[in-house]
């Protein structure tokens, strides 16, 4: 009855105790065994020390950003740098205020805003149609292969002087900037997102009848693909503030001109204020845009 329960090619109690011997004697002499040693710490967690103080994660960023600032304020103070080149953050709370009472900040601000929105959605759904198109066919990733080579080095400030003559200083020309900027960091996200798709997705796919290009991409590339497309987009809305700059520099409306206007002033803490105005819109934005990407990509939870 014995011989009958042990499995099909399991080895008899007597050729076992040997194999349990080795491994106990191959275990350090006072280790525990196997069953009651304590579960491997995952990769990533905290140490325990940053588990005890949970408020270490929030004092550290606030106290190296207080560091920073009184840092910033000592130089122009001090007399190592003219406050009229770096004024101190305690100056810019004025500024600010001017600016807001003059009506200029949300003026500027809305014309950026503009700018950048639509300019960001023209890159966006462009160099992701390019993309997922190349992607998907080897024929049309071959056709324009040399075209993006030619094409793609070209930084977006070499096409202001386009902008303007195709456009004229209006803010069709900015739009165009911003888009030229965001198109390619959209185009190889999404086109790298589409070659990585599992070959083997493909052919279940085609097993389960979604034979067509169409059916493909809504039921299987686009699926997989969005991780490494949404990480695409968001690198892209930090390149569209770039461009913004870039674009409104030569006298379009916006963040950029008021920039420039109050440098020939020598209004340095005017300039301070609208760069620290687009960071903070970047921050919300991007904030914003995170939210998003983990609600769409709960899925994969």
């Amino acid at each position: 009855m014995r011989a009958l329960a042990r499995p099909a090619g399991a080895p008899p109690v007597a050729e076992r105790a040997p194999a349990r011997a080795a491994r106990a004697l191959a275990r350090p002499a006072g280790a525990p065994p196997v069953a009651e040693r304590a579960p491997a710490r995952p990769a990533g967690a905290f140490p325990r020390a940053a588990r005890a103080f949970p408020l270490a994660g929030l004092l550290l960023p606030l106290a190296g950003l207080l560091g920073f600032l009184a840092l910033w304020e000592a130089v122009p103070r001090a007399g190592l740098v003219n406050p009229a080149f770096l004024p101190p953050p305690s100056q810019l709370p004025a500024a600010f205020g001017r600016e807001l009472n003059s009506g200029q900040w949300p003026l500027a601000v809305r014309n950026s805003l503009g700018h950048y929105a639509t300019g960001l959605l023209t890159g966006i759904v462009l160099g992701a149609g390019l993309g997922i198109l190349t992607g998907l066919f080897q024929a049309a990733e071959q056709t324009t292969s040399w075209v993006i080579r030619v094409l793609r080095p070209i930084p977006g400030l070499a096409w202001v002087p386009f902008a303007i003559i195709w456009f004229g200083v209006s803010p069709a020309a900015a739009v165009f900037i911003i888009a030229v900027g965001v198109f390619w960091i959209v185009y190889f996200a999404t086109h790298g997102a589409i070659r990585s798709v599992d070959r083997d997705l493909v052919e279940v796919a085609e097993a389960f009848g979604f034979r067509s290009a169409p059916e493909r991409l809504v039921k299987i590339m686009l699926p997989a693909a969005t991780p490494g497309i949404l990480v695409g987009v968001r690198t892209a809305i930090g390149q569209a503030w770039m461009a913004v700059v870039a674009a409104e520099i030569f006298g379009i409306a916006g963040l950029g001109q008021r920039m420039m206007q109050a440098s020939t002033l020598l209004a340095t803490d005017i300039v301070v204020v609208y760069m620290l105005t687009m960071a903070a819109l970047y921050g919300f934005l991007d904030t914003g845009f995170v939210a998003l990407q983990r609600r769409l990509l709960q899925w994969r939870a």
